[in-house]
């Protein structure tokens, strides 16, 4: 985005703020906001976070800790703290006598995250397998009709957040704390990826196509073909991610 522009255009504030509503739950739950900082310091990481994801505020914009302060009615100081938080998790970038701004992953940086997030996936799909009751496995495909619905209506956030939802749910059905943590320890920086891939053409309808097949090896008890099409899927949306970097370049 053009520097000319110190910040996000008021539409993207309005849109952000009403996501945040939304799905802020969700993001301070991936990031156990509410754990480890003051309700304030959470809700500006849930607005600028969720801003970030879905595309409100692109690769490049200024973050003005003086607007932001204004819009949360607040002093600096939470500000502060909320764009040192989303520094750490990768989001954006804050260096030496430049306003903060919001990061733009180098190719290399996405492909090292897609390289490790496909392995792991893959190894919580073959523990799904072994672990789902039949119960879990139902909830699963209640979930991955309703993602087929929301792909069938090009509802593109709506599909996200349901996918992020199934894929929470199905790292606890895998039941193993490490390989949560590390995936966690990913967690916005890959949302932000995510959903690039899904807003790239025909992305949307393959995603859903990758969850039912998925779907139909927990099924069929087949951890072999569950990891598999696990890694096949985390690859496709990498293949998505770079042709969107590409033309960014």
């Amino acid at each position: 985005m053009d520097s000319a522009s110190d910040t996000a255009p008021a539409s993207a504030v309005t849109d952000s703020t009403e996501a945040a509503d939304a799905v802020g739950p969700r993001l301070s739950r991936t990031l156990r906001l509410l754990d480890r900082r003051e309700p304030l310091v959470a809700h500006i990481v849930e607005w600028v976070g969720i801003g970030i994801i879905e595309g409100r505020l692109a690769p490049g914009d200024i973050l003005s800790s003086v607007d932001l302060a204004k819009q949360f009615k607040s002093s600096r100081t939470p500000v502060r703290e909320a764009l040192m938080l989303l520094e750490q998790e990768g989001l954006i970038e804050m260096r030496a006598r430049r306003r903060p701004q919001v990061a733009a992953p180098s190719l290399q940086q996405v492909q090292d995250i897609y390289q490790v997030r496909q392995n792991l996936l893959a190894l919580g799909a073959r523990l799904v397998v072994q672990r789902a009751t039949d119960a879990e496995i139902d909830d699963v495909e209640h979930r991955v009709k309703e993602m087929r619905r929301l792909a069938d209506t090009g509802q593109v956030d709506d599909y996200f957040w349901a996918h992020v939802d199934l894929q929470e749910m199905l790292m606890g059905i895998a039941g193993n704390s490490t390989l949560k943590q590390i995936l966690d320890s990913l967690a916005l920086r890959t949302l932000v990826l995510r959903h690039r891939s899904l807003e790239q053409p025909g992305r949307l309808q393959a995603s859903v196509e990758d969850q039912e097949r998925l779907l139909r090896a927990y099924q069929d008890r087949d951890g072999d073909l569950a990891a598999v099409l696990m890694a096949g899927s985390t690859l496709s949306s990498l293949r998505a991610i770079e042709r969107w970097l590409t033309r960014q370049d």
